[in-house]
This record gives C-alpha cells, sequence and structure tokens, in this order.
C-alpha cells in the first residue's frame, strides 16, 4: 500500500501519515524496494554464530575467574549448557576480550636434584680459585645453545659442556 502511493507521486512525510507509520519506516521500505525491487524480509548475509552471546559471556566469565583452566575444561562447560563447540573457537572467543596463554602449567620442575648436586659440586671445587684464574678463562658461546667450552690456557677446563 505505501508501494502504491509512493508510485503514485505521494511524498515520504504524505505516506507518513497517510499510514501512520514512522517517517524513517517510510525511507527505509522505499529504500529498500528501490534496490532490491521487493520489501520482503531479504535472507542474513554470513554464517550464524555458534557461541551464543550468553554462552560466550559465560566462557569469559569463567576463565577471567579461573586463569589456568585448559580450553578442554571450557569445552566440556559448554557442552553441559548444550553448545558443543571447538576449542578453537573459544580460543577466538576469549582472545577477542584479550584474554591469551591458555597454557597447561610445567609437569617437571627445571632443576632436577641431579642439576642442583653437580651445580653446588662444581661451585665447591671452583671456590677457592684466585681472581687471576676466573680472569685467564676464555668462554666459547653459541648463540642459540649457549655455552660450547671454557678453555684456560690452552686446554679445555669444563668439558662436559664441549661437543
Amino acid at each position: 500500500s505505501g508501494k502504491l502511493k509512493f508510485k503514485a507521486g505521494l511524498g515520504y512525510k504524505k505516506i507518513s501519515k497517510a499510514l501512520n507509520i514512522p517517517l524513517s519506516t517510510v525511507q527505509a521500505i522505499i529504500q529498500k524496494w528501490k534496490e532490491y525491487g521487493t520489501t520482503v524480509t531479504l535472507p542474513r548475509q554470513g554464517r550464524p554464530p555458534k557461541l551464543t552471546g550468553r554462552t560466550r559471556r559465560a566462557l569469559i566469565r569463567n576463565a577471567a575467574k579461573r586463569p589456568m583452566v585448559t580450553l578442554d575444561e571450557l569445552q566440556r562447560s559448554t557442552t553441559q549448557v548444550g553448545e558443543s563447540v571447538h576449542r578453537t573457537t573459544i580460543s577466538r572467543a576469549l582472545h577477542k576480550v584479550g584474554l591469551y596463554g591458555r597454557v597447561a602449567i610445567r609437569k617437571t620442575p627445571l632443576l632436577t636434584q641431579r642439576h642442583k648436586k653437580a651445580r653446588l659440586q662444581f661451585a665447591k671445587m671452583y671456590l677457592s680459585k684466585p681472581q687471576s684464574f676466573w680472569e685467564n678463562l676464555l668462554v666459547l658461546v653459541d648463540p642459540g645453545t649457549g655455552p660450547i667450552a671454557i678453555l684456560e690456557s690452552g686446554r679445555n677446563f669444563f668439558p662436559s659442556a664441549a661437543n
């Protein structure tokens, strides 16, 4: 009916008053008709999101509350709600709000007892050496792997480090 009035030459204001609908609605409908030749609701673009807003907010709350929670745990919590989503989807949702680094904690200590004993033995062995001894050392270092060898006056000082 609004379309017919527009075709008849009536302006936006007159159509708006005649049909008792807002002027902006009349403008939008006529614009749609001019562009697409129809006034029916067109199909939306793009794929609908897998995570609903409610579940996404719950995930973010959960991850912020417990920083060490794993993606697998978060995935299980979404499955309980009834939305099964991939770990990558959860990771993306967290990254969008600035939550990064869902990494499991280290399972093994950096220094084992054997390392500690070896370090202590090394320290005790060279504790009494004078300052001049340390000044005559030459350390060969590989930027990628660390010290290769420690040389003292032409002989290998620390053979276990040499390759």
